[in-house]
């Protein structure tokens, strides 16, 4: 890899980004997300990832304050340097914030509150409250998904 190209990221990685903006993550989070994805050492400091993502310091601060409150990413402090890393967990990212994620219950809760906002019987109270039904549903399947995923994963 030529100099130039250490300092960006994969296309690969900007096309994930892309699709993560596509579904409605927020474009520099979901940049940041994937700088850090594919970083050799699955951390990087705020200046690395201003540098690999050609943003300003603001734009980062802003994107790992994000990922952090969703559970993405954790600060790591640095012996001896002001400096902090962020990084991915040290358990799958995905699994570890799929697991602490509470949209899915905020969700059903609002949907239940909405639900009972609509005209009893009408079409628009039905789909309301099969979205509730949806990701209480979700939340009450996701763990033993991600645990059969984990035990896939484990026998690769």
């Amino acid at each position: 890899m030529t100099e130039p190209e250490a300092n960006r990221m994969p296309d690969g990685a900007e096309t994930s980004a892309a699709v993560l903006t596509a579904a409605g993550f927020p474009k520099m989070p979901a940049r940041t997300l994937m700088a850090l994805v594919v970083s050799p050492e699955g951390s990087l400091t705020a200046a690395e990832l201003a540098e690999i993502l050609a943003a300003s310091p603001a734009a980062v601060s802003g994107a790992v304050r994000y990922l952090q409150t969703v559970g993405f990413v954790h600060r790591v402090s640095q012996p001896g340097s002001r400096r902090d890393r962020y990084a991915l967990p040290d358990n799958a990212w995905y699994v570890a914030s799929l697991r602490q994620n509470p949209v899915y219950e905020r969700l059903a809760d609002l949907a239940d509150a909405t639900a009972l906002q609509l005209p009893d019987g009408s079409a628009a109270r039905t789909r309301v409250e099969e979205m509730g039904q949806f990701y209480r549903f979700l939340m009450e399947r996701l763990p033993a998904l991600l645990d059969e995923w984990e035990h896939a994963r484990l026998e690769v």
